[in-house]
């Protein structure tokens, strides 16, 4: 509804202005026009108005502007003097009036004032978009604007109007139009002399240590040349800092950097050295962020994060790589003194940095685990876990530094031998084991821990088999009360059986020594000693092979004795005799000692019999005696004939019936008796 009114009002205003100006056609004009106007034709006469004031459909502007095209573009591109006037550009005869006669002026100090110009020869040409400086500010108006002073314009002239801003439209091109670039670019107002770069801040501004003269970057046999930039033909691509500067920052920092600051590698130099740093040295100018201080691969973190740049960076120092020489955030060595004393610079470890072992952020307790103590000479293990470091790794002196490279690696540096030396003939020409000689048969647990089942044999020269093979250790090794100084609770041999000098130091010789060497028996038996010449190990009944009776005792087993038990000479004992024995001792060699003597000792010389002497072992061939050879009585054809018990009666001898053998008498007369006797047995007995 509003803007239907708002239409019927300004139809009616139009009405309403119609009506006035037709109803002054006819009418005479209120003066004569100006001479540049009067000259017109088409603006001649007394009933034209129409033509500068538009007539019913028109306005004044707009009739002025279809004569004045260049005031019509500035009042569309608002430019120019005329673009700046706002709604005053709207009434062209407030500033330019006419109907005032011929000599009178269109363009005139108050058209100036009206504009803001309080006097014409003082305008200021930035207002429209042109600084004049330099030699253009000595100039006098007409230099430049030939009719600015002309009281009537040619026709067809401009006042003001009709420059152009470029240089060559009133000087000559030098470069003969060679140049893409206008002149304004390289040349400034005060003389074409001096180069200087107009918008030049858009790539680089030139102050501090770059406001230097263009030739200086831009000589002409480089490939940046003047001439290269400013020509029409292809252009060199745009440098960035390390085009012209080498940069003493690593490759990693460079691309740190740029990429905080997003900006290519080259060119990201700007986000510490600004254009206005005179040197790369104004240490007070730099900035550096802890974002960019991590790009350059040593981040800024405890402890390191409280500290002033000139505590790691010496500002007396003029030379990049000794105050700048990239240290990397493991490198605690390139600032803190080596408290090791260089122990560690070769081995296992060289080349690691402190942290290999210690915290970045404190030096004790340190985190040498026993995984990174294995890499060195010494696993820990076992007891070893639990011992702290000091106890292996001690000061030589209160001065100097823990002694940690060097460390004996070997049990014997540490512990003394609990065997004292008892191995070292068996051990001589095995490969030693990498820790000592403990380690063959010990872990690092404990001592008394085995790493592997004990070779007997090998390392003692004792074969535990048999009987001994189920013993426990403790039967010959019996454990102490208490441990000797050295911590060994395991006893040896010698503490409880003496010096080992085979079976019999631990056992007691059941045969009282019968068959030691001072007996005349053999040392050895098959390479066997002792009592392994008879004895295996698994028990003492048993034997390697038959016992050889008549060279272990000088009794041989025949005839009837070979067919008889042992246990009919070595009678079992009930329980243990003696030294162990289980079976007494023979009676003794001699038939007398084990047989009942049917003489009753009538043959007995020193209290013993030799039956031998008489008697074959063998029961085919008992009788062996020769009454010829063995008695002091020889038979004799006569006596051969007779029965033995014509001249051996039987008698009784201490409770028993013996045949009498001794004393026998020998002479005739013993048992034939005198001549007389003889006739007299023979005669009659008388009744």
């Amino acid at each position: 509804m509003r803007s239907r009114t708002q239409l019927l009002i300004a139809v009616a205003s139009g009405m309403i202005v119609s009506l006035v100006a037709v109803s002054h056609l006819g009418e005479p004009a209120p003066g004569p026009l100006s001479t540049v106007h009067g000259r017109v034709e088409d603006l001649a006469g007394p009933n034209d108005c129409s033509t500068c004031h538009g007539g019913i459909f028109g306005s004044l502007k707009e009739a002025c502007l279809e004569c004045h095209e260049p005031i019509e573009t500035q009042l569309d591109e608002a430019s120019g003097l005329h673009g700046t006037l706002g709604a005053r550009a709207e009434q062209c005869g407030l500033c330019h009036a006419e109907h005032h006669g011929a000599g009178a002026p269109l363009v005139h100090g108050q058209s100036f004032a009206l504009a803001g110009v309080s006097k014409w020869e003082e305008f200021d040409h930035a207002t429209v978009g042109i600084v004049l400086d330099g030699a253009h500010v000595g100039l006098d108006c007409t230099e430049c604007h030939t009719n600015a002073r002309v009281p009537l314009l040619p026709p067809g002239g401009q006042r003001f109007l009709g420059l152009d801003i470029d240089c060559a439209s009133c000087h000559e091109d030098p470069h003969e139009g060679q140049r893409a670039l206008a002149c304004a670019d390289c040349h400034g107002q005060e003389t074409w002399d001096g180069l200087r770069s107009l918008g030049h801040e858009r790539v680089l501004p030139l102050v501090g240590g770059h406001a230097l003269d263009c030739l200086e970057c831009h000589a002409e046999e480089g490939g940046h040349g003047l001439d290269l930039l400013g020509g029409r033909g292809p252009k060199p691509d745009a440098r960035d800092c390390k085009a012209c500067h080498e940069s003493p920052h690593t490759p990693a920092f460079e691309r740190g950097n740029a990429s905080l600051a997003t900006l290519p590698a080259g060119a990201a130099c700007v986000t510490c050295h600004a254009a206005e740093h005179e040197s790369f040295h104004e240490l007070a100018l730099l900035e550096m962020t802890p974002a960019q201080h991590a790009a350059s691969g040593f981040e800024l973190a405890a402890p390191h994060d409280v500290q002033a740049c000139v505590d790691c960076h010496e500002p007396g120092t003029q030379r990049f790589e000794l105050r700048y020489p990239g240290r990397a955030p493991e490198s605690c060595s390139a600032c803190h003194a080596d408290v090791h004393a260089g122990q560690f610079e070769t081995g296992p470890f060289a080349g690691q940095q402190c942290t290999a072992c210690h915290a970045r952020t404190h030096f004790e307790p340190h985190e040498f685990t026993p995984e990174k103590h294995a890499q060195g000479a010494l696993p820990l293990e076992g007891a070893h876990l639990e011992l702290e470091c000091a106890a292996c790794h001690e000061r030589p002196h209160e001065d100097e530094p823990r002694s940690f490279r060097g460390t004996p690696a070997t049990c014997a540096a540490c512990h003394e031998d609990a065997h004292d030396g008892f191995f070292a003939p068996f051990v001589q020409g095995l490969p030693a084991p990498e820790h000592g000689e403990c380690a063959r048969c010990h872990d690092a647990e404990r001592f008394a821990h085995a790493a592997q089942e004990f070779e007997h044999t090998r390392f003692t020269g004792f074969a535990v088999e048999g009987a001994h093979a189920e013993a426990e250790c403790t039967v010959c090794h019996r454990p102490r009360a208490e441990p000797d100084a050295r911590g060994r609770a395991f006893g040896t041999v010698e503490e409880h059986f003496g010096l080992f000098t085979g079976c019999a130091s631990c056992h007691a010789d059941p045969h009282s020594g019968f068959f030691d060497l001072d007996n005349g028996f053999p040392v050895l038996v098959e390479g066997r000693a002792d009592c392994a010449r008879c004895h295996v190990s698994s028990s003492f009944r048993a034997l390697r092979r038959p016992f050889d009776h008549a060279y272990w005792t000088g009794f041989t087993l025949s005839g009837a004795h070979a067919e008889a038990s042992c246990s009919a000479c070595h009678v079992p004992l009930v329980g243990r005799g003696r030294d162990g024995r289980t079976s007494a001792e023979a009676p003794g060699h001699a038939c007398s000692d084990c047989h009942e003597d049917p003489h009753a000792s009538q043959f007995a010389q020193e209290d013993s019999t030799d039956c031998a002497r008489c008697h074959a072992p063998e029961p085919d061939d008992f009788l062996v005696f020769d009454h010829e050879r063995d008695a002091r009585f020889a038979l004799g054809e006569a006596h051969a004939a007779l029965a033995c018990d014509a001249c051996h009666a039987e008698e009784a001898r201490g409770g028993l019936s013996v045949t009498r053998f001794r004393p026998l008498e020998h002479e005739c007369v013993d048992c034939h008796g005198t001549n007389a006797e003889v006739l007299l047995r023979r005669q009659p007995r008388r009744k």
